[in-house]
């Protein structure tokens, strides 16, 4: 049942990111952004990936749980995607003066 929670927990946050990633890349700049945010959930998504390779109940049945691991490395992207945009939109804010 706590496989279930993870699930839709994991399958919520990857709804949201690719919202947040379009949003990222046609906002052009790094207001409304938190970098720290972005880092945080970046490293707990990496901490996420590593507690289920270290799972010995869960890597047993890895053939059955693959995809709770793929949707945590696809949030992972996306979140990575979103600190590279975060990089650019920093640029485009130097380049036009709003820092």
């Amino acid at each position: 049942m706590s496989e279930l929670f993870e699930i839709i927990m994991i399958l919520s946050f990857g709804a949201s990111w690719p919202m947040n990633v379009m949003k990222s890349y046609k906002a052009r700049t790094t207001k409304g952004k938190s970098l720290g945010f972005l880092v945080l959930i970046f490293f707990g998504y990496i901490a996420g990936i590593i507690s289920k390779l270290l799972n010995t109940a869960y890597m047993a049945a890895f053939a059955d749980k693959w995809y709770v691991l793929f949707f945590y490395v696809l949030n992972m992207c996306m979140v990575g995607v979103d600190l590279m945009l975060y990089a650019r939109n920093y640029k485009l804010d130097k380049m036009n003066g709003v820092l």
